[in-house]
């Protein structure tokens, strides 16, 4: 991977230009109120001008601003562009984020190491049918509990710098097959990379992720131009386990408030369910099953 792929990867005005873009194209003139005059239009979705007009700004400012040239814009003129644009509050944060990331100078950027208190670690091991792992701000996996060992992948297994949950959702087949919507599973997790990619465009490890998988992942690829930010924090999967086959699974998603760059995800099932009956069974199996190869593949 060159210096210049990785540039590309998360350049700042980039992400603006093709985070509106994207945005802007999803709208129809019916969507928001105004008559779709002539037949055919060059391009999808709303016409700058008719963005503008909603947005209350003159047509030059908005290209200027699409262009990537967000120098001074205000807040005021963020939120009824993002007004306009219909967006979500998850996606109104990420405009503010990539219009105004944040700035490091010339100088090279210090990424340190997340680590998870020890505290959090006793926590997840208590939580003995509850399969739980916490993520970073890139989808590293910092801490994982033996049951979330055993239902997801054997992450001990994995070498600490490949430790991350986005390059295995694209690189591991083994993933592809575990979860039921891989697609769905897929398109949150670079989500997940994409929000943060606004949030601090210039980490050069973010900058390296997104570049390798980009290389090695056609879907990562699709996904990543399709600049979607993640809308929930608590859902439902399927999983297709190797061994105990179906399982139902509801997810919660929470920020650590010591640091909200941690991520703690916390799965459990019905209570009473054959989901929770196949729990049980792996947890009496522990990291075992995994270590045998049996969830890592």
């Amino acid at each position: 991977m060159t210096e210049q792929s990785e540039h590309r990867a998360v350049d700042p005005k980039a992400e603006l230009t093709e985070f509106l873009r994207t945005r802007r194209a999803r709208l129809k003139p019916c969507d928001v109120g105004l008559p779709d005059i002539g037949r055919h239009r060059r391009v999808p979705g709303l016409r700058r001008e008719e963005l503008a007009q909603l947005a209350g700004v003159s047509v030059a400012y908005y290209t200027r601003l699409e262009q990537g040239n967000a120098q001074n814009v205000s807040a005021g003129v963020l939120e009824a562009i993002a007004r306009a644009l219909r967006l979500s509050p998850a996606e109104t944060q990420h405009l503010m984020h990539v219009a105004k990331p944040k700035r490091h100078g010339r100088k090279k950027v210090q990424v340190l190491p997340q680590h998870p208190r020890a505290a959090l670690g006793a926590l997840l091991e208590s939580m003995q049918l509850v399969p739980a792992y916490v993520l970073g701000n890139r989808t590293d996996i910092l801490a994982w509990n033996r049951l979330a060992a055993a239902v997801f992948h054997d992450f001990t297994a994995v070498p600490e710098k490949h430790r991350n949950y986005a390059r295995l959702v694209f690189l591991d087949p083994a993933m592809r097959t575990l979860f039921a919507d891989w697609e769905a599973k897929a398109a949150e997790t670079a989500s997940s990379l994409r929000m943060y990619a606004g949030y601090c465009p210039d980490d050069p490890d973010l900058s390296a992720l997104v570049g390798e998988l980009s290389v090695k992942s056609d879907d990562f690829r699709r996904l990543w131009a399709a600049h979607e930010v993640p809308e929930r924090s608590y859902g439902r999967k399927r999983l297709d386990h190797p061994l105990v086959g179906e399982l139902e699974l509801s997810y919660e998603s929470l920020k650590l408030p010591d640091d909200p760059g941690q991520t703690l995800l916390l799965y459990h099932a019905e209570p009473g369910s054959p989901s929770a009956e196949s729990l049980r069974l792996l947890a009496s199996w522990g990291a075992d099953a995994s270590r045998a190869g049996v969830v890592a593949g």
